[in-house]
């Protein structure tokens, strides 16, 4: 694959992108990048993002998931339900041939969302159900993990996966490593820069003499000390961007790479062509498209 950005988590499919789908690629491709490994969350995307990849070809890396959180067609969410992914499942093997991942799976333990054993225990179902899956169709999973990035990883271990991204990453360096031990990788959005004029040697002061950080050094703390040939660049567009109250686009994942580069201390050049390389690895169908 010619050397361009790629996006490992995007929502391209997403209704937000509807009604000026062509202007978003356009300016995709103009920034530089080459792939969107796009997901889904539910079976009602699945026809949407196969018919992208019609309309826009190579550009297009689909991903067939059911997320831990649902939408019953109304702004609300809520946690998954076995149910909702029985219906789902004929589509893997369907279209296994096409698909480069699973995802968007995984789990998501907050509180609101998740504020019973039930609703936890339906979710580890249909992440479990998934991650065999993947494993029976010799692909990577795309895994999403808020408030319960340690029982993700320790569940994707034990169930053998050795192929996955941890998308968002907000869980501890600890419980990142061990899943860096395990050959995951990790991705960082837009919303990570929240100050990108700060100097990486300011950063990693704070990171190193600040005991308890707050959430935003947090994300700095992975970034400084994770190493580079297991991260990714990600939009997760429309959401997450620099400013939440505005529709993110794949065309901002060179925000990223700048901001990570300069927690680094590396090039814009390095830190694209070894997240891209990252993603190839991870992703290896890609390389086929």
């Amino acid at each position: 694959m010619e050397n361009g950005f790629v996006d490992c988590h995007c929502h391209i499919s997403a209704q937000e992108f509807e009604q000026d789908l062509d202007d978003v690629i356009k300016r995709t491709t103009q920034a530089g990048v080459k792939t969107l490994v796009a997901v889904t969350e539910d079976q009602r995307e699945f026809d949407r993002v196969l018919q992208l990849k019609k309309s826009y070809g190579a550009l297009i890396a689909p991903c067939f998931g059911v997320h831990p959180l649902q939408s019953d067609g109304g702004p609300d969410k809520r946690s998954v339900k076995p149910q909702d992914l029985e219906a789902a499942l004929p589509y893997f093997y369907q279209h296994s041939e096409e698909l480069v991942a699973i995802g968007e799976i995984g789990l998501d333990f907050t509180p609101w969302f998740a504020p019973s054993e039930q609703e936890k225990d339906d979710q580890m179902k249909v992440f479990v159900q998934q991650l065999e899956v993947a494993k029976e169709l010799n692909l990577p999973v795309n895994v999403h993990s808020r408030s319960a990035a340690k029982v993700t990883i320790s569940t994707m271990k034990e169930q053998g996966v050795t192929g996955a991204l941890l998308h968002n990453f907000a869980g501890k360096l600890s419980v990142a490593f061990d899943g860096i031990k395990a050959g995951y990788f990790v991705s960082f959005p837009p919303a990570v820069c929240t100050n990108p004029q700060v100097h990486a040697d300011v950063l990693f002061y704070l990171v190193v003499k600040t005991i308890k950080l707050p959430f935003y050094l947090q994300k700095v703390k992975l970034i400084k000390q994770i190493p580079l040939e297991h991260i990714c660049l990600e939009t997760d567009s429309p959401a997450l961007g620099l400013n939440k109250h505005e529709r993110n686009e794949p065309c901002n994942i060179g925000l990223v790479c700048q901001y990570i580069a300069q927690i680094k201390g590396l090039s814009t050049e390095t830190v694209q062509f070894v997240t891209s390389q990252n993603a190839q690895r991870l992703f290896t169908k890609i390389n086929q498209l």
